[in-house]
């Protein structure tokens, strides 16, 4: 079956350049696309789409708060949005994936790397441009926020050499790579990670490696 997306846009060109591109790759079908967030969260509400490809800057309700609305911690069955943006350093990422976002793209990403994101999403996964995945992150690391959480038991070695390579945007199978181990005992210890963190996604996996100055 074909991934159901939902887009969110405010330029109709991105709108319709984002339709095309995504509709004209296998297992992937837009079926809907909203110009404001406002319209985007009564959309997904109403064609219960499964990914959510969201702009930041929208008028009468931003990317943020319609993550937020759809995605939030309270939200009992959060749709899974990817956040796209135009600056490789935007301050409203960081909100965005505060809010649930399960990753960012820049709209320059390339048909590769936004259907690898939208499959990611869909699988329960997350996906970060790695080309501003540290810099993003680390930018915001030691801004005003809570402390941050302190994990339920404590990490194992490997658990804090796979949270850093995650922090660093490496793909599971670069991972594996790197720590010389099997693709699914990265997916292991990421779950353990999450568990212990209290994280959905390898996203706040990430955020967290940073919040707490391991990277």
């Amino acid at each position: 079956m074909s991934i159901r997306v939902l887009i969110a846009d405010d330029q109709p060109i991105v709108r319709t350049g984002l339709t095309m591109l995504l509709d004209a790759q296998p297992g992937i079908e837009v079926v809907g696309a909203a110009a404001d967030g406002r319209e985007a969260v009564r959309l997904a509400l109403q064609l219960r789409p499964d990914v959510g490809l969201f702009d930041i800057r929208m008028p009468l309700m931003d990317g943020i708060e319609a993550t937020r609305r759809l995605a939030g911690p309270d939200v009992t069955d959060p749709l899974p949005i990817v956040v796209i943006t135009t600056f490789d350093l935007d301050e409203y990422v960081h909100g965005a994936l505060k809010a649930g976002a399960r990753g960012f793209l820049l709209k320059d990403a390339g048909p590769a790397l936004l259907t690898q994101a939208i499959h990611a999403a869909a699988d329960g996964n997350a996906l970060i441009a790695p080309s501003v995945t540290v810099r993003l992150l680390a930018a915001f690391a030691h801004a005003e926020t809570p402390p941050p959480r302190q994990p339920i038991e404590p990490l194992t070695a490997r658990e804090e050499e796979v949270l850093v390579s995650v922090a660093r945007g490496r793909t599971n199978n670069e991972i594996a790579g790197e720590l010389y181990i099997t693709p699914s005992t990265v997916k292991a210890h990421l779950a353990s990670l999450m568990r212990k963190l209290g994280a959905r996604n390898r996203v706040e996996v990430a955020m967290w490696a940073h919040e707490t100055g391991r990277i």
